[in-house]
């Protein structure tokens, strides 16, 4: 199952926050289509945040946020962690192995 790091759990919080969000919103990890060409070409994933998450979404929960991931993205996401850096006050997500 997917997990987050503290970076992304602090990057999450500060998204709902910032957005005004009902209580109980949760960031939500979904397939992207796929780009044609060019830089990042082929499928990825997209994130939004949603009151109310589907009810097939798998929840991962962390200690102080939980993210909503569409089913076919939890299966290519399933061994994997959710982290997050802040840039200029840019937040990029990254995927990468789940640390041993």
């Amino acid at each position: 199952m997917l997990t987050i790091t503290q970076e992304a759990e602090q990057a999450i919080r500060g998204i709902l926050d910032a957005s005004n969000a009902p209580d109980g919103s949760v960031l939500r990890i979904s397939p992207q289509p796929a780009q044609q060409d060019g830089p990042g070409a082929g499928p990825g994933l997209v994130v939004s945040v949603t009151d109310a998450p589907p009810p097939d979404d798998q929840i991962v929960e962390g200690d102080q946020v939980e993210v909503s991931v569409e089913p076919s993205a939890a299966v290519m996401l399933d061994d994997k962690e959710l982290d997050a850096t802040v840039v200029g006050g840019e937040i990029n997500f990254s995927i990468g192995e789940q640390a041993a």
